[in-house]
């Protein structure tokens, strides 16, 4: 009994031990730097240039649905084109973040920070003081003149302050961020310029690099953004705090469970021209609905060029009340 408690003792300590040393390397790797190349792309005054990083701005890129508080989402929904001060907080199993202000006002934006700087964040995932992003955008393989556009629109923009609430991670997700995040950079080769046109390999450019088609419409892990599905088969469970959730549907051609199987290639241009069907969606339907028609074709053309996958997701939205029957 003697040699039990002993052994029992030793036990308890050893386990103590190695959960205190693992909090303190949780905590010590908070602010772990990683390197990663600045990319020698500067703003331009050019006005075509503005117009194009507008386009992609609040259009495909969907900026502005990220980059404003909730509360300006309904202006959003009626058209206007509010400031990118962002505010909008993430409610996720690792804690709450929040969408940072890029406008360029000094103090609370992105005014006093150099272009290869924020070109860097896009791209590599990097933050300006090294640490690395959650991998919110995907736009690590936009083209080199695109990158420029969204430079250039970016601060073309009327400075407004805000400043936006540091992200308040739980433990959970402290470590997550000190052992599993790491920059997310270009998937292959990085275009110097590509030309919009409605091909599906004009299609794939934007699903894969601008609309974040993929990125939604995968199932993925909501604690690291890990994929963890086929790429456009659906899936992903977006859960709102009163219990209910979306889902995002399965994109492929599958002759039974995608949701666009059938439709026409007008019928798919005209579903992105009305507002949000379905309250509690975060499909950004008010954004998408600036895109250009070519921009839709290229989309449709690439999504019924993929291979079908069955992967039945069930109801787009379920009800609060329906989860607890």
């Amino acid at each position: 009994m003697k040699r039990f408690k002993k052994i029992l003792k030793w036990t308890a300590i050893t386990i103590l031990s190695i959960v205190i040393i693992f909090v303190i390397v949780v905590f010590a790797l908070q602010n772990k730097k990683f390197d990663a190349p600045f990319p020698n792309l500067h703003a331009t005054n050019d006005s075509a240039t503005i117009a194009r990083g507008k386009y992609l701005a609040f259009g495909p890129a969907h900026c502005s649905g990220c980059h404003t508080p909730t509360e300006d989402h309904e202006k959003i929904n009626m058209g206007e084109e509010l400031p990118l001060k962002g505010g909008l907080n993430f409610d996720l199993p690792i804690g709450t973040l929040y969408s940072k202000n890029i406008t360029p006002d000094d103090e609370t934006g992105i005014g006093k920070l150099p272009d290869s700087v924020i070109a860097r964040s896009l791209r590599y995932g990097v933050a300006r003081d090294g640490r690395a992003l959650f991998d919110f955008m995907p736009f690590h393989n936009l083209s080199d003149e695109d990158l420029v556009a969204v430079l250039s629109f970016l601060r073309s923009q009327a400075p407004v302050k805000n400043k936006v609430t540091d992200n308040e991670l739980n433990f959970i997700g402290k470590a997550v961020k000190a052992f599993l995040i790491k920059p997310v950079g270009p998937d292959g080769e990085v275009v110097k310029t590509i030309t919009p046109d409605t091909t599906a390999a004009y299609g794939k450019y934007l699903t894969h690099y601008v609309t974040n088609c993929r990125g939604c419409h995968t199932n993925r892990s909501l604690m690291t953004g890990e994929y963890t599905g086929p790429f456009f088969a659906g899936g992903l469970k977006f859960e709102a705090a009163d219990g209910s959730y979306c889902v995002t549907p399965n994109l492929t051609p599958d002759k039974e469970t995608g949701k666009i199987t059938g439709w026409t290639q007008q019928q798919f241009i005209d579903r992105f021209r009305l507002k949000k069907i379905i309250a509690a969606s975060d499909m950004p339907w008010d954004q998408f609905r600036n895109m250009s028609d070519n921009d839709l074709k290229a989309i449709y053309q690439y999504l019924i060029s993929l291979e079908p996958i069955k992967n039945a997701t069930g109801p787009t939205y379920v009800a609060a009340a329906s989860t607890k029957k």
